[in-house]
């Protein structure tokens, strides 16, 4: 599945906006009224008005303007299924999701710099296959190596930190996770990028570089963070509570250069530092594509069909409801009432 035009599903903020403007206005209605006079009066006055009804449609309007959305988006389906031979190379991309990652030295954060980072070189692949795994503590695999690039920024944007349970920064087990997700193919040249402040407090990441350039993989590293460092909010986009230790200090994180030179240097790679991504992001995509490409069979979509009729038919059922509900109660309903007492207008000034 992929969306035509994707960018339209921005306009979807505007339903919690929406959301907050009808509850703000019907808060105001009921100041009015309440202001007005007292309450069991005004029932009277108005035995007609419903709020459960306005709330319904209201909600149905909303529901409806949604969907509206993502027809305009166009979703599509896959519908044809071809193998296709491309050439190129197989690239892993390990993102460390530690909780230092959310630390803003580099803006907007870390790991959102980092997500940038991917998606920037995503959009440069043309033919390579591509895996993503993310890492802290452990590593675990996010994309199983494809050459569906839509479908890997996908997964991209659901990245957090967070996901991997066990805090810690283990490159070392990034590195050897990659090396196992590759596919069994021979004679194809691999690369692996790791993506990190560097900071490793759980295994060699070196002695893992050393093995994968045995193997003929080449290691490169994308370093997130400053010298300097920065506080690492408890929660991401934070500004003012701080991840403290055990003496009550504010922890400062700090990326480790040098742990990610060494590193790159072992395996036949390159070292980037975050100052400088656009241009070294540039530079890497030029020396992946120096590196001798080789044939491989890719099963890909080659045709899509759009499927946003049936949310449109959704769309004018619920707008077709929204008419035929009245925003007031059933003149006709409204007379089997024998749950409550009648009482007339007289009783009422009493």
């Amino acid at each position: 599945m992929r969306f035509a035009n994707p960018y339209m599903l921005y306009l979807l903020l505007l339903v919690p906006v929406a959301i907050v403007v009808y509850y703000y206005l019907q808060s105001k209605r009921r100041k009015a009224l309440k202001a007005f006079g007292e309450q069991g009066l005004i029932q009277h006055l108005m035995p007609l008005y419903s709020p459960t009804r306005q709330n319904i449609k209201a909600w149905i309007l909303l529901i409806a303007f949604a969907l509206q959305i993502l027809i305009l988006a166009r979703p599509q389906f896959g519908t044809k299924l071809e193998t296709t031979k491309r050439s190129g190379i197989e690239i892993m991309v390990a993102i460390d999701v530690s909780n230092s990652m959310n630390s803003m030295d580099v803006s907007p954060s870390r790991l959102e710099m980092a997500k940038m980072a991917v998606s920037r070189l995503v959009d440069k692949m043309t033919n390579d296959r591509l895996g993503i795994v993310v890492f802290a503590g452990t590593a675990h695999v996010q994309l199983p190596i494809t050459t569906d690039y839509p479908s890997a920024k996908m997964f991209l944007s659901s990245i957090s930190t967070g996901m991997v349970p066990v805090q810690g920064t283990a490159i070392g087990a990034a590195i050897n996770m990659c090396r196992n997700s590759f596919t069994s193919q021979d004679n194809i040249n691999r690369a692996i990028i790791i993506i990190t402040d560097g900071e490793n407090h759980e295994d060699d990441g070196v002695e893992a570089a050393r093995i994968a350039a045995s193997e003929g993989i080449r290691v490169y590293t994308v370093g997130m963070g400053t010298p300097k460092g920065s506080p690492i909010p408890v929660t991401p986009g934070n500004t003012h509570d701080f991840i403290k230790d055990k003496q009550g200090n504010v922890v400062i994180s700090k990326i480790d250069e040098q742990t990610l030179v060494n590193i790159a240097a072992e395996a036949n790679g390159a070292y980037i530092p975050a100052n400088n991504i656009r241009n070294g992001i540039n530079a890497l995509v030029e020396e992946l594509n120096n590196i001798e490409k080789t044939e491989f069979e890719s099963k890909v979509y080659s045709q899509y069909s759009d499927r946003f009729q049936y949310l449109e038919i959704i769309v004018i059922f619920l707008l077709l409801i929204d008419l035929l509900l009245l925003g007031r109660k059933n003149t006709h309903l409204s007379k089997f009432d024998i749950f409550t007492r009648k009482e007339n207008a007289k009783d009422l000034f009493n």
